[in-house]
């Protein structure tokens, strides 16, 4: 019998349809645990937190929601996902994780920033030398993929086709940190949305050029053995770093699974992308893991113990 009071608390930002199925679902599911949206507007230091399980969709946007996380976890909540490692990870260290995971990835190069915050001066600087352009698009090849080592939904993601494409989009990218990354012509792209560490569905997936593309609504277009070794690669990688809310990219090329989206914390689950084929399997696994996780005893996860990678 679950305790009396039980409660899982969401943050959501612009999105309806996932938030508002998966409150009604923990609350249909009969229990003992409730799920309500979080009301906040200022936080008093260390007063109580109501929720067992915070389901985070916008802290990533809202640095208000990750100072209330934090305290929420030092009292003992669950927190999806771990706001300390969200808020340190970026998609080059998972890159770099990802390899001495055996994933294969692309030839990926960090550039620095283009334009800093104001009181960021030429001596605040002087570890940096002279970017070589073409040296790195040399590197990777081109055409070549341009994107942010920070962010998600495809924003700011460019296909650069020459050098002065290139600069163009760097000069544009101001405090942003980007990236250039080799672009794999691949047979088949994957997405795999993943839940708690152990529920993982990979779907084909349909990127669109200069954007967002669509999933599959085909689940069995993929063969099962795609199918299986893209959820067996990410489960391994959510392990690894400690996500229970994630999606993670592959371009399959004449058999071999390259990594090329692995961090998006707060994976779209939108009924509109997602529709009849995937939507209710993103509600019910995350339903029943939050749940769990509520009716368990366990605070937010440690961080991932990333020094293990060492010894790959």
């Amino acid at each position: 019998m679950a305790e009396s009071g039980v409660r899982i608390g969401v943050l959501r930002g612009r999105e309806n349809s996932f938030p508002d199925a998966f409150i009604a679902k923990v609350n249909s599911l009969g229990k003992g645990v409730t799920a309500e949206f979080v009301h906040l507007g200022g936080t008093k230091l260390n007063e109580p937190v109501p929720y067992r399980v915070i389901l985070d969709r916008m802290s990533h946007e809202v640095p208000y929601y990750s100072v209330y996380l934090k305290m929420a976890a030092l009292q003992g909540a669950y927190c999806i996902n771990n706001v300390f490692w969200r808020t340190a990870d970026d998609k080059f260290f998972g890159y770099a994780a990802a390899e001495k995971l055996g994933i294969a990835e692309p030839k990926t190069v960090v550039l620095p920033n283009r334009s800093y915050v104001d009181d960021v001066t030429a001596e605040s600087l002087r570890n940096l030398w002279p970017t070589d352009f073409s040296m790195y698009l040399d590197f990777v090849g081109c055409p070549c993929i341009m994107k942010p080592a920070f962010g998600g939904g495809w924003k700011n993601v460019h296909k650069i086709h020459s050098l002065d494409e290139l600069l163009h989009h760097y000069n544009e990218s101001g405090t942003l940190t980007m990236m250039l990354q080799e672009f794999i012509s691949w047979d088949t792209y994957i997405r795999v949305p993943t839940i708690g560490r152990r529920f993982a569905r990979a779907i084909r997936y349909d990127p669109a050029p200069g954007g967002m593309g669509g999933y599959n609504q085909d689940y069995d277009i993929l063969p099962k053995a795609l199918r299986d070794k893209s959820e067996e690669l990410s489960l391994q990688f959510n392990v690894a770093l400690g996500y229970d809310m994630n999606a993670l990219e592959f371009a399959v090329k004449d058999g071999k699974y390259y990594g090329i989206d692995l961090t998006n914390y707060t994976p779209d689950l939108d009924y509109r992308s997602l529709k009849d084929a995937h939507f209710p399997w993103a509600v019910e696994k995350m339903a029943t893991f939050a749940i769990e996780k509520a009716l368990s005893k366990e605070g937010t996860p440690k961080a991932p113990d990333w020094k293990s990678l060492l010894l790959k």
